[in-house]
């Protein structure tokens, strides 16, 4: 088992990043758990951590302001010295009140903004994971919820920013590997979408699929990102592509 390796999620503080976490964890590896403001969720999860006899640190960041980001990354260098890997799991669109740019800024601008500070921390042969939807991923090519397009847009543009730039990190064999996930099951978003697309999504609904539960995106999740084989730039698919 890994013992040493230390990762830095996130969104880490419920949802796919928290299971994400604790399968790195169960797998030996230390864990920093980015959150915005959800400190007792995050408190929780390192708890949990914790019974596990692994090390978690708090790592508290609204990924969108560069200079919490890097304040945040201070506290990881200090704490762990560096990072083995960089999950960038915290995403973001639909929330209400939100400026119109807001999807783009938390998508594309914050995922950027984190991957750049966080770059000199990752180790050699380090290694970033962008976790995205299928319906961002295959965006422009397959049909999307209309009440997700700008969610779908933006991360899509995350992910080509992110491909992008990790050739400047091939140099240092740092690699990045892109998860994308079909809806999750029991989640609420899915229901929301197809309520609000009612009648506008000439496709089969999400109810006719076998959807992947949360357990078994954040075990691809893991798997990712400690994974040796996996080729620069490979996408892992989870859950049906075929819609």
């Amino acid at each position: 088992m890994q013992t040493s390796g230390k990762v830095l999620v996130t969104g880490a503080s419920r949802g796919i990043g928290a299971a994400t976490a604790l399968k790195l964890a169960e797998r030996g590896y230390d864990v920093a758990l980015n959150y915005r403001n959800k400190g007792p969720r995050a408190e929780q999860v390192a708890m949990q951590i914790g019974a596990l006899d692994r090390r978690a640190v708090l790592a508290q960041a609204d990924i969108t302001n560069e200079s919490e980001v890097i304040a945040m990354l201070r506290v990881v260098e200090r704490e762990f010295g560096h990072l083995d890997a960089l999950i960038l799991n915290a995403s973001g669109g639909l929330e209400a009140g939100k400026a119109e740019d807001y999807a783009m800024t938390l998508n594309l601008t914050a995922q950027m903004i984190v991957a750049q500070n966080a770059a000199p921390l990752l180790s050699a042969r380090g290694r970033i994971v962008f976790v995205t939807s299928h319906w961002a991923h295959f965006y422009g090519t397959k049909l999307v919820m209309p009440a997700y397009e700008p969610v779908a847009k933006s991360k899509r543009a995350g992910e080509d920013a992110l491909r992008e730039y990790s050739k400047e990190l091939a140099e240092r064999e740092i690699s990045l590997v892109v998860v994308s996930g079909d809806a999750i099951e029991g989640t609420i978003t899915p229901k929301l979408l197809e309520r609000k697309s009612r009648g506008k999504f000439a496709a089969p609904p999400i109810a006719s699929r076998i959807l992947p539960t949360v357990d078994e995106f954040a075990e691809a999740i893991a798997t990712a990102s400690v994974g040796r084989t996996l080729r620069n730039g490979e996408t892992i698919f989870v859950g049906s592509t075929d819609w």
